[in-house]
């Protein structure tokens, strides 16, 4: 089985707290150059810069996830990762039309850059990101997997916007199969507390919002096909 050395949670210049330099060229060239096999680009609420990334990444030969960090009704961040690029960009047109309708403050949040794979800016989004959706936690496994994609609660050792944090701890019907922890120390203690997590897969990611942020390949998948599918795949099925 090959291993991928991975990057699931990383945000570009879209994310109003992402910085101006995390293009989504910049960031399939300097994964790439870190000696990353796979990265995911999954800004707030938004895949838009996605086809970018994927046109980057081609050239950087580095194979590329298309995702969302979505925040929940809760205020809990949840990864949305798709198999295919059309899948995530349909996702975005569903999200959008559920984000609080407030307009980004840029001198207060963060620019929202839409760019081309040449670092062109091409749009600025006006809804500010970070709003909460008013899709609630319980919808978005399903909701996801209507559009072939998985789900996987973000950072849930984090004290803002995670799962335990949100809800005070890990709902027994809650039906994911992978977590991102963000401290690989606190592995153990979550499963101690809370025995689902340790019935699931876990992975570990930088949730970048820099560039100088991004995951060295110290973490790594075990795949059967190398390919969007097969990490999606690998990750169903913890």
């Amino acid at each position: 089985m090959p291993d991928l050395f991975y990057d699931l949670h990383i945000h570009s210049c879209l994310s109003p707290c992402g910085d101006d330099e995390s293009t989504p060229a910049n960031i399939a060239m300097l994964a790439k150059m870190l000696g990353l096999n796979v990265a995911a680009l999954t800004d707030h609420n938004s895949c838009k810069n996605c086809p970018a990334f994927f046109e980057a990444a081609k050239a950087a030969e580095l194979l590329p996830i298309a995702g969302m960090e979505l925040t929940t009704q809760e205020e809990i961040h949840v990864l949305c990762l798709f198999p295919e690029l059309d899948n995530a960009m349909e996702f975005d047109k569903y999200v959008h039309e559920r984000i609080m309708p407030i307009k980004n403050k840029p001198e207060i949040y963060g620019n929202q850059l839409v760019k081309n794979s040449d670092d062109e800016t091409v749009d600025i989004e006006e809804i500010c990101l970070i709003n909460a959706t008013d899709i609630d936690f319980y919808s978005v496994k399903p909701l996801v997997k209507s559009y072939g994609g998985i789900m996987i609660p973000a950072h849930i050792d984090r004290k803002a916007f995670s799962l335990i944090n949100s809800l005070g701890g890990v709902p027994s019907d809650a039906g994911f199969q992978c977590v991102e922890i963000k401290y690989p120390e606190a592995v153990e203690n979550l499963t101690a507390k809370y025995p689902y997590i340790g019935e699931c897969g876990v992975i570990f990611d930088s949730d970048a919002h820099y560039l100088e942020n991004i995951s060295m390949p110290d973490k790594k998948l075990s795949v059967q096909e190398v390919s969007a599918k097969g990490v999606l795949e690998k990750l169903g099925s913890f």
